[in-house]
């Protein structure tokens, strides 16, 4: 059980970095320094940003719920 969360733990965290990195910079940050801030037209419509908003945050729950349950699970059997 424990090797099913740290598996579902490293995958929800790759996809969480990929997804936060997918989002449209939103002033003057690190996006805008690296050329965010010349592709700011090309940007997809709102409903795709409120769909990867959804799913960035479903991904941190999941992401959030394998942090506590490993946890739990790693306390137990210690």
């Amino acid at each position: 059980m424990i090797t099913v969360f740290q598996i579902l733990l490293v995958v929800s965290s790759i996809l969480m970095v990929l997804l936060v990195l997918l989002h449209k910079g939103r002033g003057g940050g690190l996006s805008d320094m690296f050329g965010g801030g010349v592709s700011s037209g090309l940007g997809g419509s709102s409903v795709a940003e409120r769909n990867l908003d959804r799913i960035t945050i479903g991904i941190g729950l999941v992401w959030f719920a394998c942090v506590i349950g490993l946890g739990l699970l790693l306390k137990t059997n210690a």
